[in-house]
């Protein structure tokens, strides 16, 4: 078997503009960023077209450290929807350089269903990530500024909470101090680095619906407080519109292309497990503007990215998935069935019967939202046939389609079936208007509270020192009916990553509570989840390098 860099170095790309010329957009009109990457104006978003086209909604059970094939499984349902005649595409998030050189080595798919050119996406791509990071930071240094020369004035803002970004693990940049060295270099103060995907910007550039929307809600973001204890903003500071300037090509989707030649929008890319982990409104409506089917994805499990999907990015611009395919392996299984990690490859069957109850609750809370489900199984060589076979039997036990996925060792053919099935059920009996976790009316207490309840299953919320104070601050500065971003681990149900499978019996701890008024959600942060990841011991920079002018390591 080939490795992911070398399958995608062998794959055949078609220059963009043909890609491009395919979906019916004009190639003088779109971006080109070399011969296989383009940007594509916002002129071409049809609405009339998006509420025709079918999307699908990917998302997980509660992976184990190496992930499910969420990805692998989106692009492969793309792949296969095309094999069997359909006009499809997939749109997903831009990889972070934090994980691509820490656990993960790359998130562009793998074997033969990738997105390409995958060294260049899990890279630097079109360099939205840096236009981010600096529209970011640049908001940081004119407040800094701002505060340098007020610093002897009633207009120096008493406490600020902006604080800066870099697209790197760093654990050594979550707390520092700047301004040092005497009043020529600034005043001094405490501040802090979160990883750019955690950013702000990061979140209502996936959420903006036009550049005015965009310039609306930068506008919005808080920095800061004055000493009477109100709001300051960005439109205070008076320079939102030169950060959409920063921005004014990175809000255009991304397109790109598959193993298979499929189109690929690809654009934003928050995390789920401290952000709202969906790629942007405006990729995935430019990609429904012209396919029938729409593949896209959600970060982690159904309990953070694909909750917030629901509860956040459908809540904002309207769209409504018609199925929601769930992706589950025999080895996360395993791992929630009590197997050490070390083992999960190993045939155990009745470790995976012990870890089904993991799955039943991702499918019960996507019933629960309306969702018509499918159960993907991403297939392994080292699964046995009589673990394949009790997946199968207990999902036609509990009423669910259940398919296997081949796309990552045959590309579209191997997706096939798994591709017939979402049409089959898109086509009988699809998703139902989305049922809220809560209502935009619910006091914001009570939405992080049905959360916990009705998705993780907490038996109920304890709130850390002034977090309901805040709230209540919240509310009376008209925040009160924006939705909720939970930032919690990614390994439980709980804000406890050893809580494995599906945990009873336990409360959700909420640590902070921050606004993110652009956004237009409330980031409620539970247990010890950083906004700044660290890097692993052995992190994957160590084993990505440069070979005769060719990059190994990704993957």
């Amino acid at each position: 078997m080939l490795s992911d860099i070398e399958i995608s170095r062998a794959a055949k790309l078609k220059p963009i503009t043909e890609i491009a010329e395919k979906l019916g957009i004009n190639a003088d009109d779109v971006i080109p960023y070399g011969r296989t990457k383009a940007k594509v104006p916002l002129q071409y978003l049809n609405e009339d077209n998006i509420k025709n086209s079918n999307l699908i909604l990917v998302t997980a059970i509660t992976p184990n450290k190496a992930g499910v094939g969420k990805t692998v499984t989106s692009v492969a349902l793309s792949l296969g929807l095309n094999h069997i005649g359909k006009k499809a595409a997939v749109a997903l998030r831009e990889p972070s350089l934090g994980p691509c050189f820490g656990m993960k080595g790359g998130a562009a798919g793998g074997g033969y269903s990738q997105v390409l050119p995958m060294e260049d996406i899990n890279l630097h791509f079109t360099g939205d990530m840096h236009a981010i990071t600096c529209a970011n930071n640049m908001i940081a240094a004119l407040l800094d500024n701002y505060q340098y020369n007020n610093r002897n004035t009633d207009k120096a803002l008493d406490r600020i909470v902006w604080r800066r970004v870099l697209d790197v693990n760093d654990r050594s940049l979550r707390n520092i101090v700047t301004g040092l060295g005497g009043l020529s270099n600034g005043l001094p103060q405490e501040a802090g680095f979160d990883i750019t995907p955690a950013s702000e910007i990061m979140a209502l550039f996936c959420l903006s619906t036009s550049i005015e929307d965009l310039q609306a809600r930068i506008e919005r973001v808080v920095l800061g407080y004055t000493r009477d204890k109100k709001a300051f903003t960005v439109k205070d500071l008076g320079v939102a519109e030169s950060i959409v300037v920063l921005l004014r090509e990175a809000i255009l989707p991304n397109l790109v292309q598959t193993t298979e030649n499929t189109p690929a929008f690809i654009h934003g890319g928050p995390f789920a497990n401290i952000a709202h982990g969906c790629n942007s409104i405006l990729a995935t409506k430019m990609a429904m503007s012209y396919n029938d089917y729409v593949v896209t994805e959600s970060g982690f499990g159904s309990d953070l990215g694909a909750e917030k999907f629901m509860d956040i990015k459908c809540r904002i611009s309207g769209l409504r998935p018609k199925a929601t395919v769930i992706v589950v392996t025999t080895s996360a299984l395993k791992l929630h069935g009590g197997v050490h990690a070390d083992d999960i490859k190993k045939p155990n069957l009745e470790a995976l019967k012990a870890g089904m109850p993991n799955l039943h609750r991702h499918i019960e809370n996507m019933k629960n939202f309306g969702q018509s489900v499918i159960v993907s199984f991403n297939k392994f060589y080292f699964d046995t046939d009589e673990e394949v076979n009790y997946l199968d039997e207990w999902c036609e036990q509990h009423g669910v389609t259940f398919a296997i996925n081949n796309g990552f060792t045959e590309g579209g053919k191997g997706a096939a079936s798994l591709a017939e099935k979402v049409v089959e059920v898109i086509e009988n009996k699809p998703s139902i208007d989305i049922n809220f976790t809560y209502e935009d009316e619910d006091s914001l207490r009570t939405k992080i509270e049905k959360i916990a309840t009705k998705i993780y299953r907490a038996n109920g919320v304890t709130f850390g020192a002034g977090t309901l104070t805040r709230l209540k601050e919240f509310e009376t500065a008209g925040w009160g009916n924006l939705p909720v971003c939970i930032a919690k681990t990614q390994y439980s149900f709980s804000d406890d990553p050893k809580k494995i499978c599906a945990p009873e019996g336990f409360n959700i701890t909420i640590r902070d509570v921050v606004i993110n008024a652009g956004a237009g959600f409330v980031v409620a942060v539970a247990g010890d989840i950083m906004r700044m990841p660290g890097l692993p011991k052995d992190p994957q920079a160590n084993h990505i390098k440069l070979v005769n002018g060719e990059i190994e390591g990704l993957s």
